[in-house]
């Protein structure tokens, strides 16, 4: 999907969809950091629908990995600043207001992985500043065989998406993402899937981390309008100390 398949990212997750989120994580931002926010870098941007919401608060800059995500997020925000690059390793030479690993912090599987790129937000983050960020799956939490379906289309374009969660060995730290895309063209059928691994860590292990690379934290509720009754997310909305 991040490759030869990017093209159908906005079809079947749009920029709209994500204003909501966005929205709160601004404020969110705004209210726990300790100087004015007017930068924010965003690490893991995708094809940047985050920062199409992101760029109405701050000056924006976003790094990516996926060359062809990155085209994707150029065409709809010729304002940000865009980088290829691994969060883990990425050093940009200049600090910001604010920093955000946001769904994209899924793909860090290893506590070394996860590790590395929160010292990339560190290093990258002014004192005072908020760094957020948040968990979606992890361990004790993690839900077998968790499988979604959607149905999306665009001019003459017709896609139904699957995707399912399985976590083959619950003592390490990765679980699998099965992907699979009925993409119809003026009624003609292909079928793609696609395979990932994603990082399952206990809540302790990413607070012990977070803490270690020096920041301060508070775990809050990511809740959302499209989730299920009681359903919420672990958000760490974590500060650099200032001096």
């Amino acid at each position: 999907m991040y490759g030869d398949l990017a093209w159908i990212w906005p079809i079947i997750s749009p920029p709209e969809d994500y204003v909501e989120e966005t929205e709160l994580f601004s404020r969110v931002i705004k209210k726990h950091s300790k100087i004015e926010v007017k930068t924010l870098l965003h690490l893991g941007c995708g094809g940047g629908h985050n920062d199409y919401t992101f760029k109405k608060h701050f000056k924006m800059t976003a790094v990516d990995i996926g060359e062809d995500m990155l085209r994707l997020a150029k065409r709809l925000n010729p304002e940000v600043i865009y980088h290829l690059g691994d969060m883990r390793t990425i050093r940009l030479g200049e600090c910001f207001d604010a920093v955000t690993i946001l769904d994209s912090i899924d793909y860090m599987i290893t506590v070394d992985d996860l590790r590395s790129a929160f010292i990339t937000a560190w290093e990258h983050l002014k004192p005072g500043g908020v760094f957020l960020t948040f968990v979606e799956e992890s361990a004790g939490q993690f839900k077998q065989n968790k499988t979604q379906c959607s149905t999306h289309s665009q001019g003459d374009v017709e896609i139904v998406f699957v995707e399912n969660d399985y976590d083959p060995d619950p003592t390490d730290t990765t679980g699998e993402a099965t992907f699979v895309y009925l993409i119809r063209r003026r009624g003609k059928l292909e079928i793609h899937t696609d395979h990932h691994l994603f990082g399952i860590f206990t809540l302790e292990t990413w607070l012990d981390l977070l803490e270690e690379v020096g920041f301060e934290v508070k775990q809050m509720k990511f809740e959302h309008s499209t989730f299920t009754e009681g359903e919420s997310y672990p958000m760490f909305v974590c500060t650099k100390p200032l001096g």
